[in-house]
């Protein structure tokens, strides 16, 4: 491994301590957070702005005959309809299978018979502190009626998971965090898809 010039005797970066935190902005989903950081090594300080926000969860509901609910809306940060697996913000504490559950029947009225968490990912470690927890519904059913949030406006598709995999490789699906969760999912796709995937 060749040694890096600017870390410590490992080689590898050093971790920042951090000085100070003050928050900037508090708003409605996340709050803006300047920290005051020095490089342990180097001496150098420098302020770092993060967002701070409670978890997420993203889930992937896939009915009894092999189809994926997925959900387009409105997204305000790129000014147009984005295609996604549902989620949204945990409650402080909620287990993530809950959250995704609740966040499943609250956006599309479904409801599943077998959940269980398929992994956690960092949504973008350079400016945002919080974890996504993506888990996996099975044998979704739509049951129940809807319960948006006063500005939630969803429209629920149910492609076939092959046709979700081939809409992730055109770029039809966008969304990082959704592209994560079918990473996630695809292992067990591909075993358990009864062919569709090939």
């Amino acid at each position: 491994m060749v040694g890096n010039q600017k870390g410590d005797e490992s080689g590898r970066p050093a971790r920042w301590e951090i000085l100070d935190r003050t928050e900037e902005a508090s708003c409605r989903v996340f709050s803006v957070v300047r920290k005051r950081c020095r490089h342990p090594v180097r001496g150098r300080e420098d302020d770092f702005y993060v967002l701070e926000s409670s978890d997420w969860v993203n889930l992937v509901a896939v009915t009894p005959d092999g189809r994926m609910v997925l959900v387009e809306q409105y997204r305000f940060g790129s000014e147009d309809l984005s295609l996604e697996v549902p989620g949204g913000l945990m409650d402080l504490g909620e287990d993530p299978v809950e959250a995704a559950e609740r966040e499943l029947k609250e956006e599309t009225g479904f409801v599943g018979r077998r959940s269980r968490l398929l992994g956690s990912v960092r949504p973008n470690p350079a400016i945002q502190s919080n974890h996504c927890h993506i888990v996996l519904i099975e044998e979704a059913e739509r049951l129940v009626d809807v319960d948006w949030d006063e500005n939630e406006e969803l429209a629920v598709q149910l492609p076939s998971v092959a046709e979700v995999f081939a809409m992730a490789h055109s770029g039809r699906i966008t969304h990082a965090l959704t592209l994560n969760a079918l990473f996630l999912y695809q292992p067990i796709g591909l075993a358990d898809s009864r062919g569709d995937l090939t």
